[in-house]
């Protein structure tokens, strides 16, 4: 993976975001990206696109949701992740309690996923 690649992914504040949230969560469908970021489908899918062309998410299908994780990365990115959550928790603070104000998965499912 290029270097150059990975950190333009880190350079888009939206992009940062769904990565900080992803790495927190382990996984996220784009419901919730959508509701805990406040930004619109359109714009959220657009970016997981981007994030997975350039190999730092993967996807996998149940049933009619995309759930999105972090792919293998290079040891020096997940450091990277690391470090930037650990410093910059309150970049994270509002979309994290959004995201905790939507419940447990299956209730979060039936609020913003039908």
């Amino acid at each position: 993976m290029s270097p150059v690649i990975l950190t333009k992914s880190l350079a888009d504040e939206t992009r940062l975001k769904i990565l900080l949230l992803i790495r927190a969560e382990q996984e996220c469908c784009v419901c919730e990206l959508t509701c805990a970021l406040a930004e619109s489908q359109p714009k959220i899918s657009r970016h997981l696109a981007r994030l997975r062309q350039d190999g730092i998410l993967q996807d996998r299908r149940a049933g009619q949701w995309v759930y999105y994780s972090l792919a293998v990365l290079p040891a020096w990115f997940v450091v990277a992740l690391d470090g930037i959550a650990q410093e910059h928790a309150d970049f994270t603070t509002a979309i994290a309690q959004r995201l905790s104000s939507m419940g447990d998965r299956p209730v979060r499912q039936q609020r913003c996923c039908n």
